[in-house]
């Protein structure tokens, strides 16, 4: 038998930095130690925690007995895993970590659990870090996953910068990674925009990965929300990032792949999606492109649906289109007339430039021409934005 000291005493003194309710202090404690000593995704853990809860989970591993829920095999195995990791003095770290960086701690008896997660089964997070506005975690249930390529092409982050922002601005929640490409566009939009976007992080919500995404990590966490399944201070790791992909396809309504190479990382997003039977989207791109060479591949081979735009994903979101094409471009008309403005019918102009004769900030007209051009009022090239004449548009 393992001595660690769970009791309630213990607990609540453990526990005290994240506040809360002392009665369940014990459980919440048992679901920290928990969350240190397993990887994402431990399916052993996952069952044994779903049978008897986390803290008498925990007593029976301590104790050493197989519990009926798994094999003396797999217990075994585990403990080998597991128990190396118990150390009463990293869980403290962590905790006051958490508490110094404003992180809120979410279990399945909060009413702040999106119960979505809960389709991964025995795989499913024992508990989120959150760190942002921990209640619009159940507002998503129209939530739509942009995710895709880290080294984007200009096309891949303009879609990205376009499909959010069109999205978020009427309404319907951004989910992705935080990572730079579509990901970071994608949040950057929604923010804009002054839509809900949520990032899910493969290290500590407490840090930002990569470091170079620090402000931008900073500001979803002030309007909306940054999660983890990892306690704070944990470092990213190719398992974590794996395994918090799934997090973002069971969290999403919908998930779309906007760029990937053929073996990209997005891809794994897509399978996960498919597995739970989220309905799956991926934007074509040139043929020519080793970037949409895996947005193919799913279109081609695992039936993803073709997005071509906004309402494309509203679709699949089962909501009418009509309806978010009007909530998305009622609020932007005196925006989008500055802009429009500022635009010209013969000569190209850079975002800069625009943003200049606007009198608007960059990110702001940025998401703008987006709208503009899924209208098809706005066209962009290599050499910049040019607005389009009426007879010219079909």
């Amino acid at each position: 038998m393992i001595a660690f000291d769970l009791s309630d005493h213990a607990a609540r003194r453990a526990m005290a930095a994240l506040g809360g309710d002392d009665d369940g202090a014990r459980e919440r404690y048992a679901t920290v130690v928990w969350c240190h000593l397993i990887e994402p995704g431990d399916s052993v853990a996952g069952r044994l925690v779903a049978a008897r809860g986390a803290t008498a989970a925990l007593e029976a591993v301590l104790d050493g007995a197989a519990p009926a829920e798994v094999s003396p095999r797999e217990l075994a195995e585990a403990r080998k895993r597991w128990l190396p990791r118990l150390s009463a003095r990293a869980i403290a770290d962590s905790v006051a970590s958490a508490a110094a960086r404003g992180v809120a701690l979410v279990t399945r008896a909060d009413a702040e659990w999106p119960a979505q997660l809960d389709d991964l089964g025995a795989h499913a997070p024992l508990c989120l870090w959150v760190r942002g506005d921990v209640a619009a975690l159940p507002r998503l249930e129209a939530s739509v996953a942009i995710v895709g390529a880290r080294a984007a092409s200009r096309y891949g982050d303009h879609v990205a910068t376009e499909l959010a922002a069109e999205l978020a601005g009427s309404g319907i929640a951004v989910i992705s990674g935080g990572a730079y490409g579509i990901d970071g566009a994608a949040h950057r939009a929604a923010l804009t925009v002054g839509g809900l976007t949520v990032a899910l992080l493969a290290g500590g919500a407490d840090r930002a990965y990569p470091a170079g995404h620090t402000q931008l990590i900073d500001d979803v966490a002030r309007t909306g929300v940054v999660v983890s399944e990892v306690p704070c201070g944990s470092a990213p790791t190719k398992w974590r990032f794996l395994q918090r992909n799934r997090l973002i396809a069971a969290l999403a309504t919908v998930t779309i792949v906007v760029e990937a190479g053929w073996r990209s990382g997005s891809l794994n997003t897509a399978g996960h999606a498919a597995a739970l039977a989220r309905p799956l989207g991926a934007v074509p791109g040139p043929i020519t492109a080793a970037t949409s060479a895996g947005t193919h591949r799913l279109i081609r081979e695992y039936g993803a649906h073709c997005i071509t735009g906004a309402d494309d994903v509203r679709e699949l979101l089962g909501l009418s289109t009509a309806a978010g094409a009007n909530a998305t471009t009622g609020g932007f008309t005196d925006d989008a007339t500055r802009v429009r403005d500022a635009l010209s019918t013969r000569s190209r102009r850079d975002v800069v430039g625009i943003a200049r004769r606007a009198g608007m900030s960059v990110d702001s007209v940025a998401a703008i021409l987006g709208l503009l051009a899924l209208e098809g009022a706005a066209e962009c090239d290599a050499d910049g934005w040019l607005l389009r004449r009426p007879d010219d548009r079909r």
